[in-house]
């Protein structure tokens, strides 16, 4: 039986607070139609997957150089315990780069302000009307996880076979997180905590590599809290087809969580396993 994709209900613009419009181009609209049986039974097919965005080289190459920052943040904290003032200014003289693209300063102006001031106050809203326990719950659509998506698609160079390429195509990497409490990615993340999920498009499904692993890397800049998490094949997601789908849940505690993910993922199609790297990618989310 094939299932229809569960709607996104776009939470990401939670923490959107410049009131621009959505930018269509740089920033794919990342249903992660393949990701949509998060918590589906592994029998279940993934929905036909929409035309994949194009991946702006751009993007990858300003942005990608942040990924250390925030991997490097996770070790070196501020004097209060949080985050350190070194990550904003780093986002700022990277923002500031000559020739950046419109779309790609708007992008690092998101960053930015989700680090400052208005991200601090948008993640004080955020908490303010979170559901305390004892009161009703509010329905938020169809049983739809809440999804918040990561900045911008990435790449997975030869993960795919063909193309032309001995060593196999690129794949277009997606990836998202979800804030507890809620049953996506399976078993779910509780309360304070994130499910983090990366799709490699167009794979066989996941497999587990102790030598060639996928990572995300988390800092919660309001507790302090920082951590490092292996993603892994999740065995009630696209297990029999794929695409490779690696989910974890983190025990970020509440507030903003910018997280990068990079590394390896590791696939099997027609019987071939294949382990590729990818370009990180980074993703700006209220717990």
């Amino acid at each position: 039986m094939r299932l229809p994709a569960l709607p996104s209900s776009r939470p990401r613009r939670a923490h959107r607070i410049t009131g621009r419009p959505a930018r269509r181009t740089a920033i794919a609209a990342i249903s992660l139609a393949a990701a949509t049986s998060l918590a589906l039974p592994a029998v279940a097919e993934a929905a036909p997957t929409p035309a994949p965005p194009k991946v702006d080289q751009r993007v990858l190459d300003s942005l990608g150089a942040f990924a250390p920052a925030i991997i490097g943040a996770v070790a070196t904290k501020g004097p209060d315990g949080k985050i350190s003032p070194q990550l904003l200014d780093q986002a700022k003289a990277l923002s500031a780069a000559p020739g950046l693209p419109p779309k790609v300063s708007e992008i690092w102006q998101d960053v930015i302000d989700f680090l400052g001031e208005p991200g601090r106050v948008a993640a004080q809203r955020h908490l303010a009307a979170e559901r305390r326990p004892g009161e009703p719950e509010i329905p938020q659509g169809p049983n739809a996880p809440k999804i918040q998506e990561f900045l911008y698609p990435t790449l997975g160079f030869g993960c795919m076979e063909g193309n032309g390429s001995p060593d196999g195509g690129n794949s277009l990497g997606r990836a998202l997180l979800t804030a507890g409490p809620q049953d996506a990615p399976a078993p779910g993340p509780k309360r304070g905590e994130a499910g983090y999920v990366y799709t490699a498009l167009g794979t066989g499904p996941a497999i587990n590599n102790p030598n060639r692993k996928l990572w995300v890397t988390w800092l919660n800049i309001d507790n302090g809290r920082t951590g490092q998490l292996q993603l892994k094949r999740n065995p009630k997601i696209n297990v029999e087809d794929g695409p490779g789908t690696f989910t974890g849940i983190a025990k970020t505690g509440k507030g903003r969580v910018v997280s990068t993910i990079y590394g390896e993922v590791t696939t099997k199609s027609d019987g071939r396993i294949n382990s590729c790297p990818i370009v990180p990618t980074i993703g700006l989310a209220i717990v």
